[in-house]
Formats: structure tokens, sequence, C-alpha cells
């Protein structure tokens, strides 16, 4: 048997599935790609996770457009972090060009062009179906560490939510939070020292400073109503293929603060409303973390904790997380290690640190007799990877450079009108663009505060008539104590008494 023989049946005997599985391409050795020696990732271990690595222009995206098809096809819906803005195109079919049928020519694959049910999601103010959340879901624990708080302050932020749940007080966006927060130190002192204790206006005003940091990154278009309801990702078309859900963030870049806000709640959501999941074959929910090093390299540690955490347990859930960056080492050592599936395209070595990173990179992958790892992955055309997935038993597979397939969507963007026919069609947009704001904290504290206004200034105006009536009541008594009987005042006049005098003296005489 030949090398090329031997490699053909390596590849082959250990990619093949008894259940469903997406095929990514065909193995490759010795720089040529070995036809039919096709490379798959089964659906039953998708829910394992993974990473999709490369420098720049090397194909990831094109890798994790292939993914997304090849799910949506199998009815897996998929969620994407569209940060580039260049994922819209998996709304309509790829043009088709002949280098693309040379590709699949070479792989053993025929090239079908196709369009997928897409679902266009935002954040910001760009068009798409609005996401929020209330600050009420998030709860004090997630707020706490996503504000990177003290432990004192997370303490007055559990004494605020308890507040609100004890007067039936709705947090639901960022100025219901800032106003409790002012109440709890101002108008609303002596109630929550009673009952709580005493709160620092030192605290308050830090957190304070932290909220208007997220405020000012657009924090107050995330926090509200209409909070977005997780099983709306879940939603699959009359054919069976499942929604991909994009997530418009091309003016995320410089908000990290609210993504991995946003990324936090998402997953924390998802985790507690979605069900245990048994073996079913298959995951409920594929997302693909664009640029992955803007939540990582942007979080505290109490949120890199968090994540840490649900990456470990949501698989049970059967939601499998993909990690999209240049570098594996953007990724946290702790998230690495649960990554089943790795398609890492070339890097590129042009300093020692680059050269070290290559080094570390390739001691991640399986040892192979058929290549230098090291080597490989400096050697990696556009378009090709080295793919390692698990199983169906969760085995590695054989560690195979790979050209990978073509997209089946357009690799481009939408056009303005073609967005705007999508956005018209959607059902999500009806659903949740309308912006709700009713009566919650904000509203609620200031009517208190206002009531309690009146009543001081009506407390306050009785007080001072009751003291008018009172001096005036003095006054009354005082003068009727002095006022003298006319007729008194008369008798007893030094004029009065000289007349009476000089009358008695005349009668005297005669």
């Amino acid at each position: 048997m030949s090398r090329q023989e031997a490699f053909f049946k390596h590849i082959t005997e250990g990619n093949t599935n008894k259940g469903e599985y997406i095929t990514l391409g065909s193995a490759m050795l010795d720089g040529k790609t070995v036809k039919n020696a096709y490379v798959n990732v089964p659906l039953k271990t998708m829910n394992r996770h993974g990473l999709i690595a490369g420098a720049t222009g090397t194909g990831k995206t094109k890798t994790l457009q292939v993914l997304a098809e090849n799910l949506s096809e199998k009815g897996v819906p998929v969620l994407l972090m569209d940060i580039k803005g260049d994922l819209s195109g998996l709304a309509k079919p790829s043009p088709g060009h002949p280098k693309i049928d040379e590709r699949h020519e070479a792989i053993g694959l025929p090239f079908e062009p196709k369009s997928f049910p897409v679902e266009i999601l935002t954040l910001s103010e760009q068009n798409g179906v609005r996401l929020r959340a209330t600050i009420s879901e998030f709860g004090p624990v997630l707020i706490s560490r996503i504000l990177d708080v003290t432990e004192t302050q997370a303490g007055i932020i559990s004494v605020i939510f308890k507040y609100c749940d004890d007067n039936k007080l709705p947090l639901l966006d960022l100025k219901d939070f800032k106003k409790i927060l002012q109440y709890a130190t101002s108008e609303g002192k002596e109630e929550f020292e009673e009952a709580y204790g005493r709160i620092s206006t030192a605290s308050t005003g830090a957190i304070l400073r932290k909220i208007v940091e997220i405020e000012q990154q657009g924090g107050e278009l995330f926090f509200g109503e209409k909070s977005f309801e997780v099983d709306d990702l879940l939603r699959v078309d009359d054919n069976g293929r499942g929604y991909i859900n994009i997530i418009r963030l091309t003016d995320i870049q410089d908000k990290p603060k609210l993504f991995s806000t946003f990324m936090l709640s998402l997953l924390a959501e998802i985790y507690s409303t979605f069900p245990e999941q048994g073996d079913t074959g298959r995951p409920e929910l594929i997302m693909f973390i664009d640029e992955a090093h803007l939540i990582f390299n942007e979080a505290s540690k109490a949120l890199l904790s968090q994540i840490e955490s649900i990456v470990k347990l949501i698989r049970s859930k059967g939601v499998g997380l993909y990690f999209v960056t240049q570098n594996p080492t953007d990724v946290p050592e702790a998230v690495l290690s649960q990554l089943g599936l790795k398609v890492q395209h070339a890097l590129r070595a042009f300093t020692a640190k680059d050269r070290k990173a290559i080094k570390l990179t390739a001691q991640n992958y399986p040892d192979t007799e058929y290549y230098d790892t090291a080597d490989v992955l400096t050697s990696l055309g556009t378009g090709e990877a080295l793919v390692s997935a698990l199983n169906e038993k969760g085995r590695p597979t054989p560690l195979a450079a790979t050209m990978m397939r073509a997209p089946m969507s357009r690799m481009d963007i939408l056009t303005d009108t073609e967005l705007s026919n999508l956005l018209s069609d959607s059902k999500l947009v009806k659903k949740y663009n309308e912006k709700i704001d009713r009566e919650s904290a904000y509203e609620m504290l200031n009517k208190k505060i206002e009531l309690a206004e009146k009543e001081e200034q009506l407390e306050k105006a009785k007080q001072e008539k009751a003291a008018l009536e009172k001096a005036k009541s003095k006054s009354s008594s005082s003068r009727k104590s002095t006022r003298m009987n006319p007729i008194v005042k008369v008798l007893t006049s030094a004029t009065f008494i000289r007349s009476v005098f000089g009358i008695l003296t005349k009668v005297m005489k005669k």
C-alpha cells in the first residue's frame, strides 16, 4: 500500500459516522488535495464547542459561513456575531465562479448554490430585530459582575434589588437603576436604613459611575422592553432548515463593555431557560462568536470566571459555542481546553513571538506521522486549514490539513434594498421593534417622592396655620384683658375727678 493509499484509509476510517455529519472538505497530503478523503464533523459532538483561528485573510469567515450553512440545512438553528459586516450574504445564493468549481472538483463534492433562512438582529441603532433585556432579568449577581464592582458595592446592589422586589418596583432600564440608587441615599435614606441598614453615598456614587460607562457605550438601547425571548433563536422554516440569526455588530468594536454584557446575558438566559438534553444526536443551537478577543480582552476576572463556567455547563443544554479569532492564545486556556472542534487556518511567523505562538499552537493538536504540524501551520493557503474534531465516541479524529469547501451562499453582503426586503418580511421585527416604556421604578419613585413632598408641604402649611391661629389667639386675649370699660374710664379720668371736686367745693361754700 502506497503512502497516499494509507493516508486515504487513515482519513476515511477516522471520519466514518453512523449518524448525521457535516463535510468540511477533503484532506491534503504533501500540499495536494486527496479527492474524496472527506473530513467530517458529526452533529452529535458539535455541542462540544469549537475554535476557528487563523491570520487575517486566510478564510476564517468562509469556514464560519460553511459551518452555518450546513448546520441550517440539517435543521440546526445558528446564531452568528457579524462584527465585520460580511455575513448577510447567507440570505442569497452564490453566483458561482470557475475557481469554486475547480476547488470542488479537487475535493470530490458537487457544488450547488443555495440561499438560507436568515434573521438580522441588532444591539444598536442599525436596522434589524432589536435585542433588549431588562435589569431585573440580569439579577444582582450578574449585574455586579458586569459592572465589576467591589464586594461591598455588590452587597448594596443586592439590597437595591431586594427593596425593589419588596415594594414591587420593576427595574427595567438604566434610568430605573440610577434612580433607585439615588433614592437610597437621599429621599429614601431613612426608609432604607430602617429596613436594610445604612447605605454609603460613596458606594452608590461608584456604582453610578460604572452604570454611566455602560450607558455611554449604548447600554440605554439594550436595557429595556420588550425583552428578547431566546426561544426565538430556535426557529426552523417551512422546509425544516434552521434559521441563521445574524447579529449586526459592525459598530460594536469600540463598545466592548456592551458586547460582553450582551453575550453574558444571552448565555445566562439560554442556560437558565433551555431544558437539559439527553443524547439527542444533534445540537439545539450553535453560536459563533466572531472576534472573540473582544469578549476576553475587556472582561474582568469575575466576568471571565462567569463565561468559563457557562462554557463548561451550557453543553448539557445542547448548545455549542464556536470562537472565531486570529490566534488561539486570544482564548483563555480554561475555555480552550473545552473546545472539541479546532479549525486552524494559516498563521504567519513574522517575529520571534509569532514563532513561539505557532509552536504552542501546534502542541494543541494530535500527533500524526503525516504532518509536521508547526510547518503546516505556516504553509497553508487561503481556504485551507488543519482540522481536528471529535468522533461520535468523543475521541479526536485524525488531524487533517483540509481543502475547505466553498460556501453555497453569496460571499458578500446584501444590498440596502435586499436588506430592507428581508426585514420587511421578518416576523421578529414586528414583534420586538416597538419600544415599550411602561411605568417602572423610575416613574414610581418619582411619584413617591412627589407625594412625599406634597405631604410635607401640607404638613408644613398645617403647622404654619396652627401657629398663626395660636398667635392670633394670644394677641386677642392680651387686648381683651387690658381694655377698660368706657364708663369706668370716664369715672376715673382726671378731668371728671376735677369737675366733681369743683362742684362739691361750690356746694360747701353755700
